[in-house]
């Protein structure tokens, strides 16, 4: 039954249901079988009679209970199109009772008003008035049919997915929109006040302050799932309103593949560059030119001198060449480019654009560690305007941002300086205000304690009332809130005789003409702790396949213990969970037969708990559906961890539990990260994929800075 269909019975007799309840009720009647119109009523009923009372406002109780059951039957038909009822038509009367909608008239009207509305007027959202405590006594009654079914033996977990979107609110002082109308604002600073972001009914952010200076960078931070990446989209999309003099760019989408080469795309961008120069073009090529086409065409010169137009395409090509782009690349069309080098090619581009604020959302998940250590000087170095970056790597935070922004707790706050210098105030400013609540709360103890104790003494009634009025005025220090640590656990393997893992002599290419590696000889066991480094491109995600047995040698041989079991991790496995699911309803799907508990145990090493188990996979964070993934990994209780970027999207609290995670692991761990702190704090082998070939690097993580840093050296030489 398409949820078109239930959406438009819903609608014919409750308009202007509000969207979320409309969503919630299609969910909850998709999400199972209902033999009979009671048991929708005991489902829907309660939130259904809340929704009509609310257009009824004059109506009976009576009225309203009927039109409940009148619902109820027409759902219940609609849902049972093939058993023996057909749908029940009403009668004259009842139809001439039924709502008139308005909403077509009322959008033509919309569109005239429009002309008036200015950059900072925006829709606002219709408040839902249905009773909370009726919704929520319906959702409860969901809740434990689904435990009964639960007791019966292994069940699936079904949550109703509803369609989340994030929304925010914002409030203007009449200066700043008297200052947009008139033109006058022309400040490159961005305040945003007194605004609130919320996804579905999760409020993100309340009353909260953003204060961004202009030319200052500005790293923001927040655990998993706190809304970093949302309240960016909700600045890049226009939700928060900043001065519409201000060129903001997020690089969130890689460029369309097409045949304009890479070097191309990023000149493209820039439209004022391209519009000047067909202007030069197209008065150039004229025999003769009057007198004011003459003027034009030299001030087009002018314009284009002023920005240096004959250098863009050297700095358009250095920008590329510093993302790893080879003069060959550089020459290449986008089509011919992955997904994850086009999202290079939209950095190069917001780079070369130079916009006056500019968001990068985990910017070194796409890059290599010799881009990481460009970007970052390029970042510090070059980069005049403002800056707004989420990111997990802390070097990368360490060394570009000027101030930390700290999404705590519903609201924003600001540290001066890089993450070490946030981190170090963070911890003094709790250890202060934690100081401050306990004082403050020994001090009310002992003044109620003086209240209690004479307030029926007439002769001490004045001190009485001075200590009461004391305690009113007295400005109350909130407790500290700390956030629980992360905890990541790998279920121990059983034990192995080696020899466990090997590669002997083994060659591989993808078609005769091309060889990927060679030669390759690899020996891993319980106790290593290996990560492979190198280029994008030079073969570390072809060299894990060919140890998981995904790919076959071209020549040489695999060793493989028979009993081995080995968890893969890879950012595509994260990309392909299905949105739909809760994460309870994909490990069943992943290891089917066992009961609720079973799949609760695997999520919680994974800090998977609660109500986040019984989300969507949808409305979760990046990190979030990355520790779905590792949970889902461990179900084979594996021995051998080979991960693949398993640092793509944790925040820098979830990366250090994994380090701590992977150190206690009993089997072995072979990694691909371009995380120094992870491989510093983890790994006791480096091997270094290049040119073909994997050489175990001796001098460890400083040998490879050092290559790392030679080869940049050449680039900018």
């Amino acid at each position: 039954m398409a949820t078109s269909d239930i959406s438009h019975v819903i609608s014919q007799h409750i308009p202007n249901i509000d969207q979320y309840l409309s969503e919630y009720i299609v969910a909850v009647l998709t999400a199972e079988t209902f033999n009979s119109p009671d048991e929708i009523q005991e489902a829907i009923g309660e939130v259904l009679g809340s929704c009509i009372d609310d257009v009824l406002s004059k109506g009976s109780k009576t009225s309203s209970e009927k039109d409940v059951d009148k619902i109820c039957l027409k759902l219940y038909n609609l849902l049972n199109i093939n058993g023996d009822e057909g749908e029940i038509d009403l009668n004259d009367d009842e139809k001439l009772l039924q709502p008139v909608q308005l909403g077509t008239m009322a959008s033509d009207f919309e569109m005239k008003e429009d002309a008036w509305k200015s950059i900072w007027t925006s829709g606002k959202e219709v408040e839902s008035k249905v009773d909370a405590k009726k919704l929520q006594k319906a959702e409860d009654k969901l809740k434990q049919k689904a435990e009964k079914r639960d007791q019966n033996g292994p069940a699936e977990v079904v949550a109703p997915v509803l369609s989340i979107e994030a929304t925010a609110s914002q409030v203007f002082s009449k200066k700043i929109m008297k200052q947009e109308a008139s033109g006058v604002n022309r400040t490159k600073d961005i305040k945003i006040e007194n605004f609130d972001v919320a996804f579905g009914n999760h409020v993100l952010l309340q009353g909260a302050e953003l204060n961004l200076s202009f030319g200052q960078r500005y790293g923001l931070c927040g655990r998993n799932g706190i809304g970093k990446s949302t309240l960016l989209k909700m600045i890049s999309n226009g939700s928060l309103m900043i001065p519409s003099h201000i060129r903001v760019l997020h690089v969130e989408q890689e460029v369309v593949g097409d045949d304009t080469t890479a070097l191309n795309s990023v000149l493209e961008c820039d439209t004022v560059r391209n519009e000047l120069l067909a202007q030069e073009k197209m008065l150039s090529q004229k025999s003769s030119l009057t007198l004011e086409e003459s003027e034009r065409l030299n001030h087009v010169y002018q314009e284009l001198s002023a920005m240096e137009s004959d250098k863009a395409p050297a700095r358009a090509s250095s920008i590329l060449a510093g993302l790893g782009f080879t003069p060959e690349m550089q020459s290449q069309a986008t089509k011919a480019f992955s997904g994850g080098w086009r999202m290079r090619i939209a950095l190069a581009r917001a780079l070369f654009q130079k916009p006056e604020l500019l968001l990068l959302d985990e910017p070194t998940n796409m890059l290599d560690m010799k881009a990481i250590i460009w970007l970052t000087g390029y970042l510090v170095n070059h980069w005049e305007s403002t800056l707004l970056v989420v990111s997990h790597d802390k070097l990368f935070l360490r060394n570009v941002p000027t101030s930390i922004l700290h999404f705590h707790s519903k609201k924003i706050e600001n540290y001066r300086g890089n993450y070490d210098s946030f981190m170090a105030a963070m911890t003094e400013k709790l250890k202060n205000q934690q100081r401050e609540y306990e004082a403050q709360q020994m001090h009310r103890k002992h003044t109620q304690e003086f209240i209690d104790r004479f307030r029926y003494n007439s002769k001490r009634a004045s001190l009485v009332q001075s200590r009461i009025k004391a305690l009113d005025k007295l400005e109350e220090v909130e407790a500290v809130e700390i956030d629980g640590p992360v905890v990541l656990k790998f279920p121990d393997p059983e034990p192995l005789n080696p020899p466990i893992l090997q590669l002997d002599e083994v060659t591989f290419g993808y078609d005769s003409s091309r060889t990927i590696l060679k030669d390759v000889n690899l020996n891993a066991n319980f106790q290593s702790r290996i990560c492979i480094v190198g280029d994008n491109g030079s073969g570390k995600t072809t060299l894990l396949k060919l140890l998981t047995g995904d790919l076959e040698p071209r020549t040489g041989i695999r060793h493989v213990h028979r009993n081995l079991s080995i968890g893969y991790f890879t950012q595509h496995h994260v990309d392909q969970l299905s949105m739909n699911q809760s994460p309870l309803q994909f490990m069943a799907s992943k290891d089917p037969g066992k009961n609720e508990e079973h799949y609760r145990r695997y999520l919680g090493r994974f800090g998977i708990t609660g109500d986040l188990s019984l989300q969507s996979l949808q409305s979760l964070s990046g990190g979030q559906k990355s520790r779905v993934a590792f949970a889902a990994m461990t179900l084979a209780n594996c021995h051998m961890l080979i991960l693949d970027e398993p640092t793509n999207h944790l925040d820098v609290e979830t990366v250090e539990a994994l380090a701590k995670a992977l150190n206690e692991f009993k089997g072995g761990v072979i990694l691909v990260t371009h995380d120094q702190s992870l491989i510093q704090g983890v790994c006791q082998e480096l091997w270094h994929c290049s040119n073909g070939s994997v050489t175990c690097l001796k001098g460890g993580f400083e040998e490879y800075m050092k290559i790392v840093h030679k080869e940049l050296s050449d680039i900018n030489n």
